[in-house]
């Protein structure tokens, strides 16, 4: 295979990886950040995981509010996802270097996950008519209520506008370039 199909096939192995490890995520954070479970989002972020978590569960049951079986499971995936793409590559699979390099990985994805939905959130504003009920808009709230509260007190409203999530996405991407030096497998 020529250097761009190996590319190719890792961007797969990665994207899949990313994409599943965004929805564990979102459960392992449905409990911490009060999302509603019966709202349809949570039931669809349960269904995709508990194939994977469930059996976890029985052998490692949750420490107060931290779900040990679905960041098991995340830490898990991410690490697989790692070293199939370290053995494409065609380096030593090593496995402290591996370990770290997925908890910077998920570490940097849980930031990623907030960026993204603050974002979202965003956009939302513009388009989504106020006093409205979505199910998404709900869990998108939640998700970035706790992370735009601080920046809301520091930074007032100016004419109106919240420029707090500015802000907030400064500082979150600066703190996932600070984290991402920590990688010690870089593909």
């Amino acid at each position: 295979m020529g250097n761009s199909a190996y590319s190719a096939v890792i961007f797969i192995i990665h994207s899949i990886a990313q994409l599943y490890l965004l929805v564990l995520l979102l459960r392992l954070f449905l409990p911490w950040l009060g999302i509603n479970f019966n709202n349809p989002i949570s039931q669809g972020i349960l269904r995709l995981t508990s194939p994977l978590v469930i059996p976890v569960r029985r052998i490692l049951p949750p420490i107060g509010k931290i779900d040990t079986a679905t960041l098991l499971v995340a830490f898990g995936i991410q690490y697989l996802s790692i070293f199939v793409i370290v053995l494409i590559l065609g380096l030593t699979p090593s496995i402290l270097p591996i370990t770290v390099t997925a908890i910077v990985e998920l570490a940097i994805l849980t930031i990623r996950l907030f960026v993204f939905a603050i974002i979202i959130r965003i956009v939302l504003s513009w388009i989504s008519p106020a006093g409205s009920y979505n199910p998404a808009i709900a869990v998108i709230d939640a998700i970035t209520e706790p992370v735009l509260r601080p920046f809301r007190r520091l930074v007032p409203p100016i004419g109106g506008l919240d420029i707090s999530p500015i802000f907030a996405i400064i500082l979150l991407s600066a703190a996932a370039i600070l984290i991402s030096g920590l990688k010690q497998v870089h593909y």
